[in-house]
């Protein structure tokens, strides 16, 4: 867990308390089915839900002896209920409880996650909104491209957070899948009745065929679609990141009044929650590879997964969530600096504009080539010697034999890079 960071919602879904309290209800469950299809008396099923409850401490004193958590529950269980105590577990094996505790559990993580996600999706549409013809250089390899919105930066992360919550929602409801049909997965000691009320009751699908685990595909499919987000989050803070550098300072991530950046350094403002994003989403991206080695094991099941499993689902889910939240707030709080954007723009000294006039070239007879070459010689021109690109286009002689000072200054326009930001935004629902 992130140190001086409260998240009680997705923290208390992974207790040790939580769990054992799903372990119980999945116990009972199982009993109070037995006993519809006659299997198990009704009064022993009643006496099971009055006596039933757990002690951790003393799980654990068992767990220490029996070095098995399950059995260690069944015992210290069987302590509070007394004789009933024999129907509970019946044809069971400790798969059956695990893994539909880990559904249940991760079922109720989605809906946090889900929650999280949707609260960004909004924050990034307000600031695609209120930025929307905020011009700014558009950058590719580093490198002065034409010219962008900031809107559309936002957009085109709203737009991506959005199909990554389509994925979780998939994955979410693949993961939603519970198992009680014993050792091997053949009922042998069970009806296929129990697993089916068992998982209705606890919201779930019944894994439709199993061994002794629910297949890890599902697992890795899940922790995929949170390594895919963390991965969209890292590359939002990357940007951010780039562009508060000193030398582009076009946004800023906030910083407090009282804030301090620097232990040496009283005038550093540094990104760090931006900064601390990027390494959490290669925790994410880790435990992700941990998962892919999870799908193959020994004939019905091994227990080489079991251990890893227990960090990296807890780990990965309060992960997301804290990095949810944070970029939320870096959303809301960033600064921007229109005025630093306009400044960068200037920078390149009009080249930017170098694919207006070869087009425009080409359209009145040029070949391609020749256009191209003929531009980029003053492109060049005007980056090496530092001089103003439109005034070495206007004196080009070449050039002047087929476009006139009129049609080069009107090449000349901003608002032309972004006439279809309306249109753009109202694709993808943005208005």
């Amino acid at each position: 867990m992130i140190p001086r960071y409260s998240l009680p919602a997705m923290v208390g879904v992974w207790k040790e308390e939580e769990k054992f309290k799903i372990w119980l209800n999945i116990e009972i469950l199982v009993c109070e089915a037995w006993a519809k299809l006659g299997k198990i008396p009704p009064g022993e099923v009643d006496t099971i839900k009055k006596k039933a409850s757990f002690d951790i401490e003393r799980i654990n004193k068992i767990e220490e002896e029996v070095k098995h958590d399950v059995i260690a529950f069944l015992t210290a269980l069987s302590e509070k209920v007394g004789p009933s105590s024999r129907y509970i577990h019946l044809g069971l094996t400790s798969s059956d409880i695990l893994d539909t505790t880990l559904a249940v559990q991760l079922k109720r993580a989605s809906e946090i996650i889900v929650k999280d996600m949707e609260n960004l999706i909004q924050a990034l549409k307000e600031k695609a909104i209120e930025y929307k013809y905020t011009i700014m250089m558009g950058r590719t390899h580093g490198v002065h491209a034409e010219p962008v919105t900031l809107g559309l930066k936002f957009a085109l992360w709203y737009e991506e957070i959005k199909r990554s919550l389509h994925r979780i929602k998939i994955a979410s409801e693949e993961i939603a899948c519970g198992k009680v049909s014993g050792a091997v997965g053949t009922y042998a000691h069970l009806d296929p009745q129990v697993e089916e009320f068992v998982c209705e009751r606890l919201g779930l699908k019944a894994s439709p065929v199993s061994n002794q685990i629910i297949q890890r595909d599902r697992h890795c499919f899940y922790l995929a679609a949170l390594a895919i987000l963390a991965s969209s989050l890292d590359k939002f803070c990357v940007e951010i990141r780039s562009l508060q550098r000193t030398e582009i300072m076009e946004v800023e991530e906030g910083f407090g009044k009282k804030q301090k950046g620097s232990s040496a350094m009283p005038h550093k403002k540094n990104p760090i929650i931006c900064e601390r994003i990027c390494g959490l989403a290669r925790v994410l991206r880790a435990n992700l590879q941990a998962a892919l080695e999870n799908i193959p094991l020994w004939g019905e099941r091994d227990i080489s997964h079991s251990s890893c499993e227990r960090i990296i689902f807890p780990d990965s889910t309060i992960l997301i969530d804290y990095m949810l939240v944070k970029f939320t707030d870096v959303v809301k709080d960033i600064r921007v600096y229109p005025e630093n954007m306009h400044k960068n723009i200037k920078l390149s000294r009009g080249v930017f504009f170098s694919q207006g006039i070869m087009l425009r070239l080409i359209e009145k007879g040029l070949s391609r080539e020749d256009a191209y070459k003929m531009v980029q010689k003053d492109a060049m021109q005007s980056l090496e010697r530092g001089e103003n690109f439109k005034k070495i286009i206007k004196e080009d002689k070449d050039i002047a034999n087929h476009l006139s000072q009129k049609q080069i200054e009107e090449l000349f326009n901003l608002k032309y890079y972004i006439r279809y930001v309306d249109k753009i935004m109202e694709r993808i629902g943005v208005v």
